[in-house]
């Protein structure tokens, strides 16, 4: 199915991004359409932007938390023993 068949396309146009890492893309877009302000780079995946010279941070991503981490974040030590001597009892039929 060539263009022949399909119409004419939208005049279009490219955009330059810019990463971080100095990776740049070029999507194109059709002239009326709103251009994003930001783009994904294909390299690397850093958010991009139209501006080279200050282009946008990357992400900070947070290090993976364990269920466990969470829970000693809100429980003392203290806290966690009387927990465990609680559970403990109850498995002993002690409670």
């Amino acid at each position: 199915m060539g263009e022949a068949e399909r119409g004419e396309s939208a005049p279009r146009a490219r955009i330059s991004f810019w990463c971080s890492n100095g990776h740049e893309t070029q999507p194109s877009f059709a002239h009326d359409a709103q251009v994003p302000e930001t783009w994904d780079c294909p390299r690397c995946g850093f958010p991009a932007g139209q501006d080279q010279d200050s282009p946008p941070a990357p992400p900070r991503t947070e290090p993976y938390k364990t269920h466990l981490a969470y829970v000693r974040e809100r429980r003392s030590d203290a806290d966690g023993e009387a927990i465990l001597a609680e559970a403990l009892a109850k498995l002993r039929g002690e409670i």
